[in-house]
């Protein structure tokens, strides 16, 4: 789900094809997120938690990684 309201970072694997095709694939939010749902179940003690549990934490990370890139970018 691509939700606009947040700043997903734009495009974390851009692509360019040949003849003018372009491929954005998924946002840099989206990889943070992933990336932090790998950290979390990899702890032992966390992976216990219910999946609404962390995915919540996991977006929350990815929009933390988000503000912190902006505001050294700055």
């Amino acid at each position: 789900m691509n939700d606009k309201t947040h700043n997903d970072g734009g495009p974390a694997f851009p692509s360019d094809w040949p003849h003018g095709c372009t491929d954005e694939g998924m946002s840099l939010r989206d990889w943070f997120a992933g990336q932090a749902v790998a950290g979390i179940m990899a702890n032992i003690g966390f992976n216990q938690f219910l999946p609404e549990i962390i995915s919540k934490s996991a977006w929350a990370v990815a929009d933390a990684m988000l503000a912190e890139r902006d505001r050294r970018q700055a």
